[in-house]
Formats: C-alpha cells, structure tokens, sequence
C-alpha cells in the first residue's frame, strides 16, 4: 500500500496500532475517544496522513455513553429496521438490498432510534471523503452493567440499533465496508476478549489475545483491498466431497450423512456452495468414472452440491494438470487464477509441479477439518472486499462459456462461430458504473495494455477532467450477459490523443470484441475533431496476450523504449475495418 491505514476507536488501540506498524504505514494517532473530530477536521493530522484505508474499531458500549435508556428500542413499531406510515414494516436482507414489503428507508431517524447512535452516524456520514475506503465494526455490547438489563433481549435490540446504521451508511457510500468484529468476539468468547482490569488501568478494553486477532483481521482486509482474487476452485471428489468412492458404493456406502464423518464432508459442501454465492466459479476435476460420480452428485439425498453448481468438469483418467490446463483455454482464463483442492499429496505435488501458476493449498488431515481450511482458503485465495452485481454472476458467467467453448468445437470454422454467437457490444457512462470500472481497471492483468492502477479518487478524478475521455463497455451474445467488460482511459492533451489504459476482460478475449471496442473509440474520436490516434504497450510479466495487439489492429510503431515499452499510432480515417461480426446496442 501506498497511502497507509488508519485505526481509530473510542477505546485504545494502541497495541494494535504497534503491531500493524511491523507491516503497514499505520497514522500514529492522537490518542483516542476522538474519531470523528478528528475526521471532521480537515487540517488535523489524520488527514495530513491521508490513510487510504480507515478502520473504526468501535465499543458499542462507550459509544452509548454507557446510558442504556431502551424506551425508544422497546415501543410498539420501533424495534430495529422498522418504520411507521407508509414505510412500516419495510427493512434489510444480509446483503443490505431491500426485500418484499418495499425499500430500505432512506431517512436516518428511520433506521436508528436512539437519539445518541443517530447524531454519530449523521456526522460520520458527514466525513466520508470519495476515494477512501473506511471499515466500520459491527457490535457486541460489553460492559458490567448489561448483566442487569431487565430484558435478555435489549442487549441484542441495542447491537441492532448499531448495525441499522452501519447499514445505512452502506446505503449512502459504495465505499464504506463492515468490519467483522462481532466474529472475532464470538470466536474467543467474552472472558478471552475483555478484560476490565486493563480497561480501569488504561482504557485497554480487549486482552493482547483478542488485539491480536483484531490486527490479524486487519491485516487481512488490507491485502483483499489490494490484491487480486483467484476466480476458479477445481475440487476432486473421492474423499474430498465425500468419504469414499463413487465407484464401489454399492460394497461400501460413502461418507456423506448428518453424522459422525459424514457431516464433516456435508458440511465441507456447504462451505463451498456459499463460496459460489461470492462469486467463486467451482469446477471437478477427477479421475473417476464419470457416470459413476454424476449418479451420487444428482441422486445421493445428502449432496448439497449438485450438477449446476459446477460450471465446468473433467471427470476422466487422464492426468489432472492435463485437465486443469484444458479448463483454462475452455474458460479463457490463466492459470494463475485457478486454485486446486485435492486429498491425494501426489496429485496435489504433480500439479504444482507442472502447473506453477495453480495455487495448491495443503489438504487436512482429518474430515472435521475440511470446513475450517476451506474458510481459511476462501479468505485467503477468494474473499473480495465487496460483492459487485458482476461478482454474484460469475458462475453463470462461465456456464456460459464453457456452452460458447462447446459451440466452437461444433461449428469448426471460427469465423462462422463468431456470426453464430451474434455479438453485441453497448458503450456505457463511467460515472454510472464507477465501482465496477475501478475493480476492472485494478484487477485486469492480461488484456492491460499499460497496467495503471487507480484508487476510486483518482478515477472519480479522470472522470471528471474535461482532458480525459474514459470509455466503459457492457457486451453480450446469444448465450448472455457478459456484464461491463472493457475500459480505456484517453488523454485528449497533447497534440493526438492517447490511449493510456486499455483493459479488457478476459472472457471475452479471442473473439474479436476488442477490434469492435476500438473502432468504437476511433469513431467517437474522429467525429470530435481528432485525426490522429495514439496507443501504447507496457510490457508485463501478465500481458504478453496483449503485446502485438496494436501491429495487429493496423496501427504503425513510432517508438520503442530501452524496457520493451511501444507507443504507436494511426491516422483515423485510415483505419481498416474492424469486427463486423459484433453490432452495437444504444449506448446507456
């Protein structure tokens, strides 16, 4: 990270803030009990850091002020997510999209009731900057006093009442995230968290056990922000989906049940499934025989997955790297986005071996094991740090390409696969789609013509600068939606423009779409009054796809630099034609 982090709280933090210095640039900051005038005042120290990630670590309880007044919690009609009039009885599914009984409420004194949580939230809404990210922590109410509550359930009505406006801060801002400090609590338990003897000395709520998960949680959500996912897990089956083998089950029953052994498999498969409700595309490969494996997936009444939730299988004898490496051309995917998950050492060494670029994390020992290594494999290999509608359609996505895949082999000759896929493409406004264009930019490695990375400030920047053109396009064909796709940013300055990032999924490579998203933007160019064109290349260790794009498209070499660097350039009406195969929708 370039920016460095910030971690603010009404409580002291300042052992985590150490231990996150042996990793992080972390805003050294000025004591605690002060977050948001801190972040309200634009010339204190916290904004002279200008942290590009923010996390507030806050104690439900010192942001009550320790008053557990609950009236306005316990009225008729004001439990948490409920509203009067017109708005009664409307409220929020996990995901914080409104469910049947009509949208979220919009308006904060519908969201949070209590006087002292909403004036908070109202001036923390205040001082959310546009290209920051700030982690908010959910809620678990600590403290002496609450043991005496005269209801069990006021605690949880109070955690509630946190959590409605978390949720409505979410609402308002793309880039305010939940920081999941309700897990970490329950997963110590309370006497491991808490400690009033440091809390009395000090003002230290949490144990160096429970700060400790807190920086390692941290820690974790930071390279999420700033890495790239992986998309595909390739899982085998025998004794990795289930206990046993698929072909001797009519002599020995396979383990797969809601007991004993059997339940540590079921329960492996419900981790998974979740996992592709995140976007994880899920695909077998196995050496099995294959009607003997698909007859336990479809008919067995304990399999949680079942046939569709797989978007691409090679159940067969033939070497696994084999499989894996053909998975990738059929998905149009590199192997380094792929993860494999297999009980066999042997396999899982093969595979390292031939396939570098395939991460093969370790298998566990035991069966009670599985459900845990593969959490710890999601987070570490797959947890994005917020769902896009694009990421809840991945596995659909590549359903559907493995189809496209099947239909090429059908056709044979390619330029007649092309007519039958009827392409079309639909250029779309930047500003409309601005988390997706920033998550296409950052994350696209190998159609990326430069490799420029850009924090959603920066973009929210080039957005609006009268000398930047920024083109966003959506495509898809007869099989569906590919969603928003392809992204170029053209400088206008200077005396031709420029093409200074290009990036372009890589589902939708090897079928000419690029050739119709240029002659887009040579259009579009050419009509405003530019007869010159100009792109360049950087050379990376991912985009070597990429490097004879413009030779290709018919533009001319103008200069090469010393590191493999090419800037070239065309005269617009010029331009030969381009990919008449794809036909353009109107823009939106």
């Amino acid at each position: 990270m370039n920016k460095g982090i910030a971690i603010l709280s009404n409580v002291n933090m300042s052992y985590v803030i150490r231990l996150l210095k042996k990793e992080y640039q972390v805003w050294d900051g000025e004591g605690y009990g002060n977050e948001l005038g801190l972040l309200m005042n634009r010339q204190s120290s916290y904004h002279a850091f200008g942290p590009e990630i923010t996390f507030l670590i806050m104690d439900l309880m010192e942001a009550l002020g320790h008053e557990l007044d609950l009236t306005d919690v316990r009225e008729e009609g004001a439990t948490p997510g409920a509203t009067t009039g017109t708005e009664a009885g409307e409220r929020e599914d996990i995901r914080g999209e409104g469910v049947p009984g009509g949208p979220a409420p919009d308006r904060l004194n519908q969201c949070v009731r209590l006087p002292r949580l909403r004036e908070w939230f109202a001036q923390m809404d205040s001082c959310i900057l546009p290209g920051r990210l700030y982690y908010l922590s959910d809620a678990w109410l600590w403290g002496p006093e609450r043991d005496v509550l005269p209801e069990a359930t006021l605690a949880q009505r109070l955690e509630e009442q946190w959590m409605q406006g978390l949720m409505w801060l979410q609402r308002r801002h793309e880039n305010v995230r939940i920081f999941p400090y309700r897990r970490i609590i329950g997963s110590l338990g309370e006497e491991n968290s808490f400690s009033l003897k440091t809390w009395y000395l000090g003002r230290i709520l949490h144990t160096n056990e429970a700060q400790k998960r807190l920086a390692e949680e941290i820690g974790s959500l930071v390279e999420t922000e700033t890495g790239v996912p992986k998309k595909v897990l390739l899982v085998d089956l025998d004794n990795t989906l289930w206990g046993g083998l698929a072909g001797e089950r009519e002599h020995t029953p396979l383990e797969l049940s809601e007991d004993h052994r059997g339940l540590a498999y079921k329960n492996a498969q419900r981790a998974l499934r979740l996992m592709t409700l995140s976007g994880v595309v899920l695909g077998i490969v196995s050496k099995n025989n294959e009607e003997d494996a698909l007859t336990v997936i479809r008919e067995h009444p304990h399999m949680v997955l079942r046939e569709e939730d797989f978007v691409i299988r090679r159940i067969n004898w033939r070497p696994k790297h084999e499989n894996i490496r053909e998975i990738a051309d059929s998905l149009n995917l590199g192997l380094d986005s792929m993860v494999f998950w297999d009980d066999s050492p042997a396999e899982r060494e093969l595979v390292r071996q031939m396939l570098p670029q395939v991460e093969v994390p370790d298998f566990p020992e035991s069966p009670a094991e599985l459900a845990p290594a593969l959490t710890k494999l999601y987070k570490k290999y797959f947890r994005r740090p917020r769902l896009t509608a694009e990421d809840r359609e991945k596995t659909r996505q590549y359903a559907q390409n493995e189809q496209r895949s099947r239909l090429e082999e059908q056709v044979g000759d390619f330029g007649q696969y092309l007519r039958r896929l009827q392409i079309r493409a639909q250029a779309l406004s930047p500003g409309a789609h601005m988390e997706r264009l920033v998550q296409l930019v950052n994350k696209t490695n190998q159609f990326n013509l430069t490799t420029l990375r850009y924090s959603l400030e920066e973009m929210q920047n080039i957005v609006a600068d009268s000398l930047k053109k920024v083109y966003l396009y959506r495509v898809e064909d007869c099989f569906g939606d590919y969603g928003i796709v392809s992204a170029a940013i053209v400088n206008l300055a200077g005396e031709a423009p420029l093409i200074e990032e290009w990036v372009m999924s890589c589902r939708v490579m090897g079928k000419q779409v690029e050739d119709a998203l240029l002659a887009h933007m040579e259009r579009d160019l050419l009509a405003a009054g530019y007869e010159r064109l100009r792109g360049r290349y950087v050379p990376t260790a991912k985009n070597k796809p990429v490097e004879g794009l413009y030779d290709r498209l018919g533009y001319e070499l103008v200069s090469r630099g010393s590191g493999g660097e090419k800037e070239y350039g065309i005269r617009l009406r010029e331009r030969p034609a381009r990919a008449e195969h794809v036909t353009w929708m109107k823009p939106a």
